[in-house]
Parts: structure tokens; C-alpha cells; sequence
């Protein structure tokens, strides 16, 4: 949860989690509707699809236990080279190294490595020293240290050098280059995505459909929707067949994802009660009430779209 989300956030959604899925055992045998549900609002949601994977893993290869060596919590879903050396060193104590962007900041200060953010000799030198630090006793304390000297104090503009408890030791803040280290990264033109989304409403249901597990936005449910081709009325009707009627266009919703901007274009839709088969691209669709829509697994921007669009629903 900590990762791509500040701490403030977490600490409402970890408690509820651990209530609804208190064991490995739980969460491994839930649903992913279930468990992206009570993930809802938290964003990212390839790290709980991950996080579902790897509890199945746990039961089945390791019998409801965390493995205790690196290479085997290397070998779960969602269990990178940082959270691998996270787990290691603060659950088992071994001495593995984590460099994520706080401990990025501080080692390149602190030892003038030079490079930008994803250059892979910066890389290999930042996981090399992290990797001569962690030597010695306690290494989940020092890890730990590390990723919060980054956060409250090594800032990555305005930086409490004064306050630093390494501060003798920081070859930036000798050099005067405590600003030029690390150089800002430079970030990728993000693909825009124009959906045109179907909305369709009657006697107090919306109706929505589920996506496949993997993918954008998978196993998330959401008002129907496909990539604007040449017009998102078109598009609609290509989707949705000849005999749902489709209206012009409602309103426009943008959202900035991680990777992508995207664009909602929402276009009213009158559907019958009965429903055939579901488009290509969901594994199901249903009318849902009102008052259930909450119990769904939804991203927020089509949770934003739905609250926007669909009268009476609050």
C-alpha cells in the first residue's frame, strides 16, 4: 500500500484491510472482486491484483508463510528487488539492500553519484552502496532510516541539510551541490486515452460491466466503454449493437493517470432490461442499484464519471 501512496492515506485503508483479510489464508482464498473492492480509492491496482496473486503463491508453495530468503520472496508477483530487500531485511533481519527513490536521493548526495534517475551505472552504484551499508547488525533499521531520512528530511528541493544527523559526511553539501544532486528525471509525454463511455440508467439501477483481470483498469468494473475511433457516438453503437439508442455527447472528463491522460466522453445510452452477452473486451455486465454501486471494485475516475453522469445517484 506504501508504495506510489503517502502514509496518511494508508493508515485509513490498512486497518480495514486486515479486518476484512486478517490471514494470508484469507486474502488467498477471496475473490479479486473482493479484494479490489476494498482497495477502492487507493489507486495503482495492479499492486493488489499482485498482492492477491502472491497470497495464493504463499498458500500454495510455501504454506501460508513468507519465505525467508531473498531469492524465493524474489520469486512472488509483485515482489520486485525493492520490496524483496524491504521484506528481508525488516522481517528476517538479513542484511539485503532497498533503493527506492528516498534512498536514491540520500546515497547520491551523500556519496556524489552522478546520473540521472533510470541510467543504469547510477543504478548499479546506488544498489552497490546500499548494498555495503546494510552490512552489520540491524539492517531493517537501516534501511528504514534510510527511506525516512529521504522523506522528512533529504527533500528533493529545500532540503533540512542543517538538520541532517550525516550532514559531516555529505559530499553534496561539501561540493555546494546539494541542488544538482540528483538531476530532476525527465518524464515521458504521457499517451492520451479518449474513451467513449455508454451511460445507461433505469429504475434506480446503472448498468456496468467488469473487465478481465489483467490489463488497464482489470477486474475493475465501470460504466461500458471503448477507445473513440471516428466518433465516440460511433463507437458506442459498434460496441453496443443497433438497438441501444445512443445520444450525443454529454460531458468530457479529464484524469491524469501514471502513464496516460485520459479523456471520458459520456454519452447518454437507452438499453433494454435484458442484456445479451457482454462486449468483447468485459467477462460480464449487469444492471446494478444505486445503493450497491459502492460494493464494486471501481477506479476513481469512472467512479467520478458515474456520480457526474447518472441523476439520483449520490
Amino acid at each position: 500500500m506504501l508504495q506510489q501512496t503517502q502514509v496518511e492515506r494508508v493508515l485509513r485503508y490498512y486497518p480495514r484491510f486486515l479486518e476484512r483479510f486478517p490471514t494470508v489464508a484469507s486474502l488467498a482464498e477471496a475473490n479479486l472482486a473482493d479484494v479490489l473492492v476494498v482497495w477502492r480509492g487507493l489507486g495503482y491496482y495492479g499492486r493488489a491484483r499482485n498482492l492477491h496473486k502472491a497470497a495464493k503463491e504463499l498458500v500454495e508453495r510455501f504454506g501460508g508463510e513468507l519465505p525467508s530468503t531473498l531469492d524465493e520472496l524474489k520469486s512472488l508477483p509483485g515482489f520486485g528487488r525493492y520490496t524483496a530487500g524491504a521484506v528481508a531485511s525488516i522481517a528476517f533481519g538479513l542484511e539485503a539492500p532497498l533503493v527506492d527513490g528516498n534512498v536514491a536521493r540520500v546515497l547520491s548526495r551523500l556519496l556524489l553519484i552522478e546520473g540521472a534517475p533510470g541510467d543504469k551505472a547510477r543504478e548499479a552504484a546506488l544498489w552497490s552502496a546500499a548494498g555495503d551499508l546494510v552490512v552489520g547488525a540491524r539492517p531493517g533499521d537501516l534501511n528504514q532510516a534510510l527511506m525516512e531520512l529521504g522523506a522528512t528530511v533529504c527533500l528533493p528541493s529545500s532540503p533540512m541539510c542543517l538538520l541532517c544527523p550525516v550532514q559531516a559526511g555529505c559530499g553534496a553539501l561539501a561540493a555546494g551541490r546539494v541542488d544538482e544532486l540528483p538531476p530532476p528525471k525527465k518524464a515521458p509525454p504521457k499517451k492520451l486515452l479518449d474513451l467513449a463511455v455508454a451511460v445507461a440508467h433505469r429504475d434506480g439501477c446503472v448498468l456496468l460491466a467488469r473487465r478481465p483481470d489483467g490489463g488497464l483498469f482489470g477486474g475493475l468494473w465501470e460504466m461500458p466503454c471503448a477507445p473513440i475511433e471516428a466518433s465516440g457516438t460511433s463507437t458506442l453503437r459498434k460496441m453496443l449493437g443497433k438497438r441501444p439508442v445512443v445520444g450525443p455527447q454529454m460531458v468530457i472528463l479529464q484524469r491524469t493517470l501514471t502513464h496516460r491522460r485520459l479523456r471520458l466522453h459520456l454519452h447518454p445510452v437507452d438499453m433494454t432490461p435484458s442484456l445479451r452477452a457482454p462486449p468483447p473486451q468485459y467477462v460480464e455486465w449487469r444492471w446494478v442499484p444505486f445503493d450497491e454501486t459502492h460494493t464494486l471494485g471501481m477506479s476513481s475516475a469512472m467512479e467520478t464519471a458515474m456520480r457526474e453522469a447518472v441523476p439520483g445517484l449520490a
